[in-house]
């Protein structure tokens, strides 16, 4: 047990409370058989605590993979939808179940069946980032790594794309042969980078190189040397021929960044975004105390309809079929 007192969710910890709260989530997690996953966009602090930290898909899938009884998921509401439907017969517990993602939230079920009525001839593609019910309600899910690869490979001439309206203009430019309905969600961290700040920075860094994730906006991706899903800007960044590299995307990436390669310079905006800060405030909004609490107690678990669980499976199976 912790050797330290403090009321762990009221303040911030010492370096030393971090080290002993880290240490303590580790015994528990052993002790109650529990994998503990970890988004890059997640506070340092609790990506040092996880077995694995990564996209949210590569999570899950990591997750199913193991014979943990619990998954702690320290990411965003419909990433710990996406474990459960992946490991429906393991806990899922959301250290913060308040932690939703607006992209996410931008399209229902309900809007989804109505599309069904205006396009009947398309096919309808999700975006992993979308709730279970959304992708219960769709022929195929998609990443921002593989849309492009998968989207080709579908028959329909007509594609009805959601939610984020950013990747699917992107992927439009991309599968030219295909005609596309945008749905108009879109992530707001990722959207409110403008190309006006990117190109402040690129006067600032002119040696630098910019890499962009697809939910971007536009004009942002238009500028960018390398466009890409979170694990492959990773790969980019860290590997290219530069000494500076221009991300645009969550902070929180900064830290998987220096840690696979301390050698070069990472940077980042700085502008402050829809919650005032300069990152999702959702995903921030996990924090070690609280998945400390969530671990101990076995609370916030995730529970989702066996209906909705075996239907929304079906268009993320399809996609691994088509990967």
């Amino acid at each position: 047990m912790m050797s330290v007192s403090f009321d762990i969710q009221e303040r911030e910890l010492t370096h030393e409370e971090v080290r002993e709260l880290q240490r303590e989530v580790r015994r528990l997690a052993e002790e109650k058989n529990a994998v503990i996953l970890a988004h890059y966009y997640q506070r340092g602090e609790v990506q040092d605590i996880a077995d694995f930290v990564g996209d949210s898909l590569d999570l899950s899938r990591k997750a199913a993979t193991t014979d943990a009884d619990i998954i702690v998921f320290c990411g965003v509401r419909f990433m710990c939808e996406t474990a459960k439907i992946l490991s429906p017969n393991k806990k899922v517990l959301h250290p913060n179940p308040e932690s939703g993602c607006p992209m996410a939230d931008m399209v229902t079920a309900q809007q989804v069946r109505k599309l069904r009525e205006e396009h009947p001839d398309a096919e309808f593609v999700a975006y992993i980032n979308t709730t279970a019910d959304v992708k219960a309600e769709v022929d195929i899910c998609v990443t921002s790594a593989n849309a492009p690869k998968i989207i080709k490979k579908l028959e329909a001439k007509k594609i009805v794309f959601l939610p984020d309206q950013a990747l699917g203009e992107w992927v439009a430019k991309q599968v030219p042969d295909k005609e596309f309905v945008i749905w108009k969600g879109f992530c707001p961290p990722h959207f409110e980078f403008t190309a006006r700040e990117v190109m402040k920075l690129k006067e600032r860094y002119p040696d630098a190189k910019v890499a962009v994730h697809p939910e971007c906006h536009p004009r942002v991706i238009d500028i960018a040397d390398f466009v890409g899903s979170t694990s492959q800007i990773i790969k980019y960044a860290t590997s290219v021929e530069a000494d500076r590299v221009i991300v645009i995307t969550e902070v929180g990436l900064k830290y998987t960044l220096m840690k696979k390669n301390p050698n070069k310079e990472y940077i980042f905006p700085e502008s402050m975004n829809y919650c005032g800060t300069v990152y999702c405030c959702t995903m921030k909004g996990i924090t070690l105390p609280k998945v400390y609490e969530t671990l101990k107690n076995e609370i916030n678990e995730v529970e989702l309809p066996e209906e909705i669980i075996e239907r929304a499976r079906r268009p993320i199976e399809r996609m691994l079929e088509l990967s």
